[in-house]
């Protein structure tokens, strides 16, 4: 029988499972959500048992669609969710139902003690690090030190999402290069961590798993882990990546200058090169490649797909399947710039990227002559316009490839594919992939690691193009003269949400 692979994607809202034939070729998929759990205000959690009864779950629910036997399967591997710290003792038991996952933000007063002797520029330029600093595990280890001191002193070892998992479908402790990038402790150019930065944490190096390539296959599968999946033994796991790095590979980013947009519920725009782009004023945030020697560097806006959603419900007045297409008809019918409509998306408040984190979403020139239709178009020019505002952070450091591939819910809208490729001025790339890439980076790192793939190029041969969006030279121009007014919005709108979030604190 032919060999194939299984590759999950653990994401905040859930673990997705997909089957692959070694061609690239996905040939099922689920799909079991868990719960996010908020105790107190910034305080966002989940529980590692709730990941691993999705991943048992989920395969399970997998090879019952009888795609291929469960004696084909040759391999598996995890694209794993950012910055999560599960703390282990020295057996490897779990010592916390629910632990903070990478949007938590409880480590404020860590970050502080931390940056007293730490300068700030320096370790962003050093780690690339650029979400907000306390989203970080060494900072979130340091909350656990400083806050639960009995949980600590029984603490041997903190992995990540995707590594919580691998030990438990091997009984081995590992991480890769990509998701030790997002440790808060780790030299990008040095490919190591940096001690220095640990020394300034006060925590033992101990705490902080080896480092392994992205493709090692470090065991199969334990004969507990089989049963509990309906696997057999033999299953090869290869260590895996960090969510961001798999979406890259899974996004055709294998070379200098490659670049994609994720149109999720947040988006972002992501570049893959042989240097990290950094900026302390900006800050890209970076990620090690789970390809040797590249890196992938990104930047994002909060609420790129959820402040699309937010016109569909408030102005469209709800969630009606054909919801979207009515909405692409009625902006189709509006003109490029809807009437000098402008539409500002920060509706989540602002990335490293904005003016200001504080910065608050508009509707802005608004006046008698304008439709529903053109505040529709509006939001997706918006969207589409912050966007292009954070691209040419990434334009002015790398070289970037002539086109832009789409991927995400978002990238479905053959106009607003077209809006996009007109505000960036490049074509803008649709293909079969589309919301698989993440699954698909993981199982690229397990057929190379199985040695399935001789290399991560068989990845192009997988993507089929379906539509180019190729820029109209005048609606470039148009958007080209918009882009100041734009810019005059988040500015000013960044103003507001700074006064008004003074107000708040009153």
């Amino acid at each position: 029988m032919a060999k194939t692979i299984i590759a999950y994607d653990l994401g905040t809202g859930g673990a997705k499972a997909s089957l692959y034939a070694v061609d690239g070729t996905c040939l099922a998929s689920t799909f079991v959500p868990y719960e996010t759990i908020y105790p107190n205000a910034g305080w966002h959690e989940q529980r590692p048992e709730d990941w691993w009864k999705a991943i048992a779950t989920g395969t399970r629910a997998l090879m019952k669609q009888k795609p291929a036997s469960p004696a084909d399967v040759d391999c598996c591997a995890i694209s794993g969710q950012s910055l999560a710290v599960i703390p282990l003792d020295e057996k490897g038991a779990l010592l916390r139902d629910s632990i903070p996952i990478w949007s938590d933000t409880r480590a404020s007063r860590q970050t502080a003690e931390f940056f007293k002797t730490v300068d700030r520029d320096r370790w962003y330029m050093t780690t690339g690090n650029g979400f907000p600093a306390e989203c970080y595990s060494v900072f979130k280890i340091m909350w656990y030190r400083d806050n639960e001191p009995d949980l600590f002193s029984r603490t041997a070892l903190v992995l990540g999402s995707k590594d919580y998992i691998n030990l438990r479908l091997t009984g081995k402790t590992f991480t890769d290069y990509s998701y030790a990038s997002g440790t808060g402790i780790y030299d990008l150019m040095g490919w190591k961590y940096a001690e220095e930065f640990i020394r300034a944490s006060g925590l033992s190096p101990a705490l902080f798993p080896s480092i392994v390539p992205s493709t090692r296959i470090i065991g199969t599968l334990t004969d507990l882990a089989a049963e509990a999946l309906g696997l057999h033994p033999g299953v090869k796991v290869a260590c895996g990546g960090v969510d961001n790095s798999c979406m890259a590979l899974g996004a055709r980013n294998t070379g200098e200058g490659r670049v994609y947009t994720s149109l999720g519920s947040s988006s972002w725009i992501a570049v893959s090169s042989a240097k990290p782009v950094l900026d302390p004023k900006v800050k890209p945030y970076v990620f090690t490649h789970v390809i040797p020697g590249l890196f992938t560097s990104a930047v994002s806006i909060f609420a790129g797909g959820s402040s699309f959603r937010w016109i569909r419900d408030v102005l469209m007045g709800g969630d009606a399947p054909e919801m979207y297409d009515r909405m692409n008809e009625l902006a189709a019918a509006s003109p490029v710039g809807a009437h000098q409509l402008l539409f500002n998306p920060s509706l989540a408040g602002g990335s490293s990227q904005e003016p200001s984190p504080h910065i608050r979403g508009a509707f802005a020139g608004i006046d008698l002559r304008h439709t529903r239709g053109d505040l529709v178009r509006a939001g997706m020019e918006g969207i589409a316009m912050n966007l292009g505002a954070v691209l040419e952070v990434l334009r002015r450091f790398v070289p970037l490839a002539p086109e832009m591939l789409m991927v995400g819910g978002g990238s479905k809208s053959a106009l607003w594919r077209q809006i996009f490729a007109d505000v960036y001025g490049m074509e803008c790339v649709k293909t079969n992939v589309d919301q698989e890439a993440g699954s698909l980076g993981a199982a690229a790192v397990a057929a190379v690691g199985a040695g399935l793939w001789k290399s991560f190029d068989a990845i192009d041969q997988v993507h089929k193009v379906q539509d180019v969006a190729r820029p109209v030279p005048g609606n470039v121009e148009k958007y080209r003269r918009l882009m100041p007014a734009f810019e005059m919005v988040r500015r000013h709108q960044a103003e507001l949400g700074e006064l008004l979030a003074k107000e708040e604190m009153r």
